[in-house]
């Protein structure tokens, strides 16, 4: 009997932990939104709102981060999907802020996507999200003004933003996307890469990869209009120009990351 009791006490705990835990980002984004941290017009009243939802895993999640809005995906040993909504809305009262983030709905279903109402004079929203899922899932991801970060995902990862940053970090698989307006942070995680490769790409923005020191594969960088920063020695055959291909240790996958406005910067981690 004590074993039980005390085994359903452990429960309780260890499930209010992992509430815990898995708020409290969301809780830290909606102070510094409250603060007034992520507004950027002082002459508007905001409204900052967080929404919690989980959804059963699946093999393929899509995500549209709509006109303003960014998409952070974070995997884990999990065996579900939890989406978390942050929601900001500027009016001219707070109150009209609140009518309207009152009226977003938050679309959950072949696609992850945000519906509200049409913006009036100093008026607007938006919705960016956190989602946290499985190691291995297959994204769908495509915003217009928000930044893409993935990390710790395995998978088939396809994504695409106009106006935004990228960051990558310990990701795998067939790893395709890019950025018109943003930088790209690639962190490379382990050996060597896992699956079929990297292929990320930005038209105006620096471009970082930190690459573990005993890292094995076939690295092509490069930039149109900008400098090469190479912090460790590598081996080449033929012009040194703004394009550069190399293998690393006994070679592998092809990890490519170019910019074509920008600078490259790769560095040992």
């Amino acid at each position: 009997m004590r074993y039980r009791l005390l085994s359903g006490v452990l429960v309780v705990v260890t499930a209010t932990q992992a509430f815990a835990q898995k708020s409290r980002s969301a809780e830290r984004w909606l102070d510094d939104c409250r603060s007034g941290h992520y507004s950027g017009d002082r002459d508007r009243e905001q409204y900052c709102d967080v929404r919690e939802q989980t959804i059963p895993a699946r093999s393929q999640l899509r995500v549209d981060g709509r006109e303003n809005g960014g998409i952070e995906i974070i995997g884990s040993d999990r065996k579900d999907i939890l989406v978390i909504s942050k929601i900001q809305a500027q009016a001219g009262s707070e109150s009209d802020a609140k009518d309207i983030a009152g009226e977003i709905r938050i679309d959950i279903g072949d696609e992850i996507r945000a519906e509200g109402p049409s913006t009036r004079w100093r008026s607007s929203w938006s919705v960016s999200y956190e989602i946290q899922v499985p190691r291995k899932i297959n994204l769908d991801l495509s915003a217009t003004n928000g930044g893409i970060s993935i990390e710790n995902v395995d998978g088939r990862l396809e994504f695409e933003t106009t106006n935004g940053g990228v960051s990558l970090t310990g990701v795998a698989g067939d790893v395709r996307g890019s950025t018109s307006n943003g930088g790209v942070d690639v962190e490379l995680t382990g050996d060597r890469w896992s699956g079929a490769g990297l292929d990320v790409s930005t038209t105006n923005g620096g471009v970082e990869v930190a690459i573990p020191t005993t890292y094995n594969a076939r690295l092509e960088t490069g930039t149109v209009n900008g400098g090469m920063d190479i912090g460790f020695p590598v081996t080449i055959q033929g012009k040194i120009n703004r394009r550069l291909t190399t293998q690393l240790g006994s070679g592998g996958p092809l990890v490519r990351v170019t910019t074509t406005n920008g600078g490259v910067t790769l560095r040992r981690r």
